[in-house]
């Protein structure tokens, strides 16, 4: 019967314009509204809770879409990914409440951005890390990610075509984790303003480099200027891994990965 399902979504966003539906590219939105479009030969819109940017990746995507079909979930699951190019996956569908707003009902997210750090390009992950063929100073870079923990005015690390009322979010989670050559660095927060975590990842990258101590997280956050923080980092190491919707799941998942984290001097080449 005709309803409400929810689908998680798995991409990899290199080829695409981002999850919205946009005028000059192809989107994550477009390729599966257009796969629903030819499995029923019906118009559903969905909704993501998450608008990953152009060329972000994620592993968890929620969509949520009113169903005009009598296919049930799981039937909606294989026709979608028949369908579907090789690079996006529906992993999960189910049924949701009339009343399931996926952008409401996110509790929490957990992102997290790779750098490969090493002097050669790597190969098999070239378009899931952000290269640095430089060797960078992970204890000061950990440093610098504890400082925005907790809530504060994120001027200096929003888009300038953001749109949200309000600059104030809260990070329960920013720490690195080495995994040589590799540096990830985990995010878990309620909520987020357009490349904020790629353009904290910037400016820690200057700091890994030398360029400027740990403090300048703080004066940055007190200063909420945009033109003092670092370059925006390639959306090429950015992925959603998973949406909350319930608190103690984000909660537990949160508490996992803080106590799995162990970082402390130089990653080397």
């Amino acid at each position: 019967m005709p309803g409400r399902v929810g689908l998680i979504v798995e991409y990899r966003g290199t080829r695409y314009c981002g999850w919205q539906l946009q005028p000059n590219g192809v989107s994550i939105q477009q390729l599966l509204e257009e796969a629903f479009r030819r499995m029923t030969g019906l118009e559903t819109r969905m909704q993501a809770a998450a608008r990953t940017d152009s060329g972000v990746h994620a592993q968890g995507q929620l969509v949520v879409f009113e169903n005009p079909s009598r296919h049930e979930p799981q039937r909606l699951r294989e026709g979608l990914n028949f369908h579907l190019p090789p690079d996006v996956v529906v992993l999960e569908a189910f049924e949701v409440p009339e009343n399931f707003d996926p952008r409401r009902v996110a509790v929490g997210k957990h992102y997290r951005y790779t750098i490969c750090c090493r002097r050669a390009r790597p190969v098999f992950e070239a378009e899931l890390v952000y290269h640095c063929p430089y060797p960078l100073d992970g204890s000061a870079m950990q440093r610098a990610a504890l400082v925005v923990e907790g809530e504060h005015d994120f001027s200096a690390f929003r888009a300038a075509d953001d749109e949200n009322d309000t600059t104030v979010r809260r990070l329960d989670l920013c720490r690195w984790r080495a995994e040589p050559p590799l540096l990830r660095l985990e995010v878990f927060g309620r909520g987020f303003l357009k490349q904020m975590i790629r353009n904290l990842v910037g400016t820690m990258v200057e700091i890994g480099r030398g360029r400027w101590s740990a403090d300048k997280m703080t004066e940055l956050l007190s200063r909420g200027d945009r033109r003092r923080a670092g370059p925006t980092a390639p959306s090429s190491g950015l992925c959603l891994m998973r949406v909350f919707t319930d608190e103690e799941s984000y909660q537990e998942n949160l508490r996992l990965v803080a106590e799995s984290i162990n970082l402390s001097g130089e990653v080397n080449q």
